[in-house]
């Protein structure tokens, strides 16, 4: 199942790399290859739009679901096997999904382009572009390096995955960008890019395009409504911050484990319209409620402690009024 297609030199260099990494070259990028995976992502994602700044955080998730989303777009035309596949000298030291067969495709997923390495790109590419600062840009050019090297160390991908998932993430940090900061009604602009996406539903058929799309439907309704009945303010104070995070992150483990718990591992890895559909639901309603729905409770912590600001005052200017009344 699926295209075998590649350089001699790549493959070369893959098992010239694998064969004197050594098992500390493996931990390390085991380590590497975290930056570019989903649940940093979600915390980057999830400081800037919930604690530094909304609108940036919109961008930004704009840019990374498309990235998430079009990455096996383009998988399903190049059906390119994993070098592990082909290569018996290449080992597959850490696989996509854990807890799937290494040769399992469907939840493996196809290697052409490099999802990580692209997914970095448009990442810390965007805080680059958007930020402009030298610290940053360093690490917009380092982070998407490192990330894609460890990709073709943990033997999941060749060299030119991640040369494509590079420049591919770059274009789309740009134009994407651009984009958003031309077209003053964005939600045109997301149906749009979800129109796009879901041309996939007929001819990709692995679990990472209808993971996506579930990010990216739940992430375009959670805009407009965060925008009409939520419009929570960010915030400067580093408890606030902690405390958001966390409590996001542990939203997100919950939802993630607690709606997989009624069904069984041979369903939610299965390949029927029924497995996909609930993937897509299943990741539409963690990224919904997370960014439209969970910063509700920011809006009543602060009305709550508005309040009781506003009642201590009114005691206190009680207390005034009666001490003076006591002094006549």
């Amino acid at each position: 199942m699926g295209n075998t297609f590649y350089f001699e030199w790549e493959v070369a260099l893959q098992e010239w790399i694998q064969a004197h990494m050594g098992s500390f070259g493996g931990v390390l990028a085991t380590i590497m290859t975290m930056l570019g995976e989903e649940l940093f992502m979600i915390l980057i994602l999830g400081f800037i739009y919930w604690c530094y700044d909304k609108e940036f955080g919109k961008i930004m998730g704009t840019n990374v679901t498309a990235a998430v989303a079009w990455n096996p777009l383009i998988k399903g035309i190049f059906l390119r096997r994993r070098p592990y596949f082909d290569h018996k000298a290449i080992k597959c030291i850490r696989a996509v999904e854990s807890d799937a067969p290494i040769d399992d495709i469907v939840a493996q997923g196809y290697s052409f382009p490099s999802g990580h390495s692209m997914n970095a790109a448009t990442v810390y590419g965007t805080i680059a572009y958007m930020k402009k600062h030298k610290f940053l840009v360093i690490c917009g050019f380092v982070l998407p390096f490192l990330v894609g090297l460890s990709r073709v160390m943990l033997g999941v991908h060749y060299a030119t995955d991640v040369l494509v998932g590079w420049a591919v993430g770059v274009g789309l940090t740009f134009g994407m960008t651009i984009l958003q900061m031309k077209i003053k009604r964005r939600w045109i602009l997301h149906l749009v890019i979800f129109i796009v996406t879901a041309i996939g539903c007929f001819y990709v058929r692995t679990n990472d395009y209808f993971t996506a799309l579930g990010i990216m439907g739940g992430f375009f309704l959670a805009c407009p409504f965060e925008e009409k009945f939520v419009n929570f303010k960010n915030t400067k104070s580093v408890p606030k911050c902690i405390l958001r995070i966390l409590c996001g992150l542990i939203i997100y483990l919950v939802l993630n484990v607690g709606m997989k718990l009624p069904f069984s591992d041979e369903f939610l890895h299965g390949k029927s319209f029924g497995c996909f559909a609930f993937r897509v639901f299943r990741y539409a309603v963690i990224v919904f409620v997370m960014l439209g729905v969970y910063p509700l409770a920011f809006d009543k912590i602060h009305l709550k402690k508005k309040t009781e600001v506003k009642e201590e005052t009114e005691v206190n200017e009680e207390a005034e009024a009666e001490k003076e009344t006591v002094e006549q």
